[in-house]
């Protein structure tokens, strides 16, 4: 909820007004077009990866989310654009949609999703709000006298950012203009109706029970009643009424029903944001105490929560002992061998680790978690040229992955390569639309003395590429 309110603030400040801010040119006063709603997300999301710290960077929780939401988005006939989901660690029950395909879910709402069907309800229905351009819709019809309150608003509160834990005298203040603006840009009934309805569609074509949306929505109404003065942030951003949810239940009484099974990784997930809250021996307590007296609907979702506990708690030969069981039970999933082989590396057993590692990632080609884990443990174990090969292949098939892009520089790094390495971070900046720090970076390739005739060519090519590029986008920003 605060980064929604803070970022969608930010989208509509005109940049040169105040240092900081993304530099995304006076939005307001045109149209909120699908080229400047990517540009926009862009600018939020990496915000959000440098400095939010409930940004959840965990690549299996990230894995999982998009795997779930691509099914989704795959059944759409009005998706034109990239997707990106991810999670911040909130247990607050709330997701929302940004410009550009973005979407956030909190990690409170995964847990508290009694069905993979619910979660996906919930994806659908924000996959709906993007696909239709709810929000530029709604920012579109913003009335240009509010727009002043808009910037003084954005402005405070990047101040009061800027000087966390120090006195901010206009706190109050900013608190209730925070709550009007943050009601007029509410979603609509009819923008809610409408992504309703598409997200039922969505949840039929891809294979879920479309109940799952009707179940989740009238057990966060029934929350809301209980606790009237702190109602989900969901419901804060997603008006429900009586007779919205009557409409969805409507549209879907016709519809055949389907008795849909979770997905082992759906439990698996939502076990280990369980496992990783609180202190790592109240989250060993809880799932020692769920598997005495058989309170589940899972083992393996029960021992897989209690084996990441016992590793948070370093106790590693308890947590093996546990892996042991889901191997008994059979559980096959990239979140057990993945965390299997990080067992046996913190027990310093790095060739057990790799043993786990290379035949799991051949089984689970998609699982960038497995493939960081490799390169990683290639690396402690001395086996740099090995570890370059993992990246040069990875990149191959996934060349904007940021965080592969980061271990290839740490490999060179390794290695002695000065001029691979600044030209790897140089990519990584770029796939995080840092230009200026990509420049940088091969700058300093330019000056590496460690590099061919073929190698220096590159990095000068590349340069000049993404000056252009830089120029490019200046020049766009001032016609703005």
């Amino acid at each position: 909820m605060r980064i929604r309110t803070f970022f969608l603030l930010l989208m509509l400040t005109p940049a040169v007004l105040a240092e900081g801010l993304p530099d995304l040119g006076e939005i307001s006063q045109g149209d909120f077009s699908p080229v400047v709603e990517r540009r926009v997300g862009e600018a939020i999301m990496l915000d959000i990866r440098l400095h939010e710290p409930t940004y959840l960077d965990d690549p299996e929780i990230r894995g999982y989310l998009n795997r779930l939401g691509s099914r989704l988005v795959a059944q759409s006939l009005e998706a034109r654009q990239d997707f990106e989901f991810f999670a911040l660690r909130d247990a607050t029950l709330n997701a929302f949609a940004m410009p550009g395909g973005y979407i956030g879910v909190h990690s409170g709402l995964i847990v508290a999703a009694q069905s993979e069907s619910e979660l996906a309800s919930v994806l659908a229905h924000e996959i709906s709000h993007v696909t239709q351009h709810h929000l530029a819709r709604q920012l579109n019809t913003q009335s240009q006298a509010q727009l002043p309150m808009l910037l003084s608003l954005a402005v405070a509160i990047l101040a009061s950012r800027a000087h966390a834990g120090g006195d901010f005298a206009q706190g109050a203040l900013i608190a209730g203009q925070a709550a009007g603006i943050q009601h007029q840009l509410n979603y609509s009934r009819d923008f809610e109706r409408e992504a309703d309805r598409l997200g039922i569609l969505l949840l039929d074509r891809a294979g879920f029970d479309i109940r799952g949306m009707s179940s989740f929505f009238e057990r966060l109404q029934k929350f809301s009643r209980l606790y009237e003065n702190n109602a989900p942030g969901y419901l804060r951003t997603h008006p429900l009424t009586t007779e919205r949810i009557a409409d969805i239940e409507n549209r879907i009484r016709p519809m055949p029903y389907r008795q849909v099974p979770d997905s082992l990784d759906f439990l698996l997930v939502r076990a280990k944001i369980r496992a990783t809250e609180g202190t790592p021996q109240d989250a060993v307590t809880d799932f020692e105490e769920q598997l005495r007296e058989r309170k589940f609907t899972s083992e393996i979702m029960v021992r897989y929560g209690l084996a990441v506990s016992l590793s948070r708690a370093r106790n590693f030969v308890a947590a093996e002992r546990e892996v042991g069981e889901l191997r008994r039970l059979k559980a096959s999933s990239p979140l057990i061998e993945s965390l299997a082989a990080d067992l046996r590396k913190n027990q310093n057993d790095l060739a057990g680790a790799l043993k786990i590692l290379r035949p799991a990632l051949d089984r689970y080609p998609q699982e960038r978690g497995l493939a960081y884990a490799l390169v990683e443990t290639l690396l402690a174990d001395g086996q740099t040229q090995a570890a370059l090969r993992v990246t040069v292949d990875e990149l191959q098939t996934y060349p904007t992955d940021a965080q592969m892009q980061r271990l290839q520089a740490k490999t060179y790094a390794a290695l002695g390569k000065r001029l691979q390495q600044h030209r790897s971070l140089a990519e990584v900046y770029v796939l995080q639309g840092q230009l200026m720090e990509a420049i940088d970076q091969l700058q300093l390739a330019q000056k590496a003395d460690d590099g061919n005739f073929y190698e220096h060519s590159q990095v000068d090519a590349r340069l000049r590429e993404i000056k252009v590029r830089q120029a490019e986008e200046v020049k766009e920003k001032k016609r703005q």
